[in-house]
């Protein structure tokens, strides 16, 4: 493992992209290559102590946002099938292991994966399938409170915090991380399982029904609840059972 990181990298990374841009004499445009290859790409990464936003690379590269996107492009080509994976969320990119090393790592490092609770799995599909989303509309659909299985997931960094809402009162909205990523074996967020099209359909009659209902201060009637819990057979909660 390398112990100490280049300068370049480094100051980069420390100082941020506006900063770089700000020094056009410094030491990491002197040293910046003219390309990025490849394997260049996979170091920086390998070396960074957190997700790199795509700006944070082509500035320490020097390179403008199209290369940055090709090397990425290519490098999660390449490592498709080998032990070292490329994850996007958003414009932030970071290396993780594969999926089906997790095992065997957990049994080197000494410790086994958190496994979530039926009301955790169930939350946390809601929040990866209607993001970003508010704690309100999460337990509109649950029908239960969730106040502390979110407070949960967040602790886990399985739910991030990704703004507040134009909604009287500006509630969080809410999301997922890497973290979210890495537990079920994606890459982005474009992996998830699709949703059966009756499901889907009938969870969006359900907000229309639920903002009409909140407009006229209609209580939601029980049978409602009780079909959108049904409606709930998400397959992010078969993906959990199966890397958990």
């Amino acid at each position: 493992m390398i112990d100490e990181r280049p300068p370049v990298v480094e100051d980069a990374l420390e100082t941020g992209p506006e900063t770089a841009a700000a020094d056009p004499g410094g030491a990491a445009e002197a040293e910046a290559p003219a390309t990025l290859s490849e394997a260049q790409l996979e170091a920086l990464l390998f070396v960074a102590e957190r997700p790199l936003t795509r700006r944070e690379i082509a500035t320490v590269a020097g390179v403008d946002r199209a290369t940055v996107d090709d090397r990425l492009g290519d490098l999660e080509v390449t490592l498709a099938d080998r032990g070292i994976r490329l994850v996007l969320s958003g414009d932030r990119v970071e290396l993780v292991t594969a999926p089906d090393a997790g095992a065997l790592i957990a049994r080197y490092v000494g410790a086994d994966a958190v496994r979530l609770s039926p009301a955790s799995l169930e939350t946390l599909a809601i929040v990866a399938y209607r993001q970003p989303v508010t704690k309100s509309a999460v337990e509109r659909i649950r029908g239960v409170d969730s106040d502390y299985t979110i407070r949960t997931l967040l602790h886990r960094r399985l739910v991030v915090e990704l703004g507040r809402s134009e909604a009287p009162g500006r509630p969080f909205l809410y999301g997922t991380g890497f973290e979210f990523l890495e537990r079920f074996g994606l890459t982005s967020l474009e992996e998830l399982p699709p949703l059966d099209v009756d499901i889907a359909a009938r969870l969006i009659e359900d907000d229309e029904r639920a903002d009409r209902d909140a407009a006229l201060g209609t209580p939601i009637a029980d049978e409602d609840r009780a079909d959108r819990d049904a409606a709930l057979g998400l397959p992010i909660e078969d993906a959990a059972a199966e890397t958990a």
